[in-house]
């Protein structure tokens, strides 16, 4: 009976791991946006975010960094869109910080993947912590 429920324990443990896995190896080259999304943030970064970084958020006014290319792909590459959410949630705008709400944020992201070219798909990126610690920000496929 031990051995049985010592070797249920292991073999539960394995799949859960293989889930957790499976799970994390979601990244922005999986779908992880709508379009309709993109356009909510597309709309929000006009009128909040586009005197720093720009019409093609190339950055470079006061110092505002791009949202695009090689240096925004190295600063992000490998980290998870919770540490990005609230990162940009906690940092942007600049000269109100802290003020997007975490569904604000979120679609904002979705506008700057859409513009880098990231595929859109059927759900929308969530807003929660968890979900979107389960989502990695990678460079390449």
């Amino acid at each position: 009976m031990r051995l049985a429920t010592v070797l249920g324990t292991v073999l539960w443990g394995a799949a859960l791991t293989a889930a957790i896995d499976t799970q994390a190896a979601r990244s922005v080259w999986d779908g992880v946006y709508t379009e309709e999304q993109a356009k909510r943030g597309g709309a929000l970064y006009a009128e909040r975010c586009v005197h720093c970084h720009g019409a093609d958020l190339s950055g470079a006014v006061d110092g505002a960094a791009s949202l695009t290319g090689q240096t925004f792909y190295g600063n992000w590459n490998g980290v998870t869109l919770d540490l990005m959410l609230d990162r940009v949630r906690s940092t942007m705008p600049v000269d109100k910080p802290g003020s997007l709400s975490r569904q604000q944020t979120a679609d904002l992201l979705a506008f700057v993947f859409s513009v880098n070219k990231f595929p859109a798909g059927k759900e929308e990126l969530p807003r929660q912590a968890e979900m979107l610690n389960l989502i990695q920000f990678k460079a390449s496929k």
